[in-house]
């Protein structure tokens, strides 16, 4: 059963939403504009908030629905952290696209409320809240993986907590190239030319 729910997770994750919703409602291959992300902000590029929003909570389920059908049928543990794992992996490496996805941001949020709903809360709220103040996407993701072990560690259990910083480490690296351009204060705002 275990492996069956990795199986799907993975499947799961890497359906392209982003670009399915632009070719579909919109005409536009999302791949060949901005960043050339399949992912949310990017999206929002197209100048089409309805997409953008369906885009986000598409990529939100694929990666809860998951993990929280398998904690239905009683898997936990070690598996349980595989299967989350495997469909952030998904959506980063989707096989429809050769391997070449998303950030895994809003994923990675997914399964983080059906992990844990206080974790979910957290993540969401900081993220709002310094996307509100700072306006850079980039930012507020690396912001919310950094504080989610940490907050894990305190409030909820050292399992997740490890698992927050295995998400971490994914995202921080989906986002190299925003850190350089953070770093030398390059990097734009949500809805300019790159993420």
């Amino acid at each position: 059963m275990e492996y069956l729910f990795i199986f799907i997770a993975y499947f799961s994750g890497s359906v392209p939403y982003g670009l399915i919703l632009t070719k579909v409602f919109g005409g536009i291959d999302v791949r060949k504009i901005g960043s050339g992300n399949i992912g949310t902000t990017n999206v929002l590029r197209t100048g089409n908030n309805g997409i953008a929003a369906a885009t986000l909570f598409c990529d939100f389920f694929k990666g809860f629905l998951p993990v929280y059908l398998a904690s239905r049928v009683g898997i936990e543990g070690i598996y349980l952290y595989i299967i989350a794992f495997t469909a952030v992996l998904g959506h980063v490496f989707p096989i429809w696209l050769r391997y070449q996805g998303g950030k895994g941001v809003a994923t990675a949020l997914g399964v983080f409320w059906a992990l844990s709903p206080p974790l979910g809360v957290f993540s969401t709220f900081m993220w709002l809240s310094i996307t509100r103040f700072a306006k850079i996407s980039s930012l507020s993701s690396l912001c919310i993986f950094t504080l989610s072990p940490l907050f894990a560690a305190l409030v909820l259990s050292y399992p997740l907590a490890l698992f927050c910083c295995a998400i971490a480490a994914l995202i921080y690296w989906t986002h190299r190239s925003n850190i350089q351009r953070l770093l030398v204060g390059t990097e734009k705002e949500i809805g300019e030319s790159s993420d």
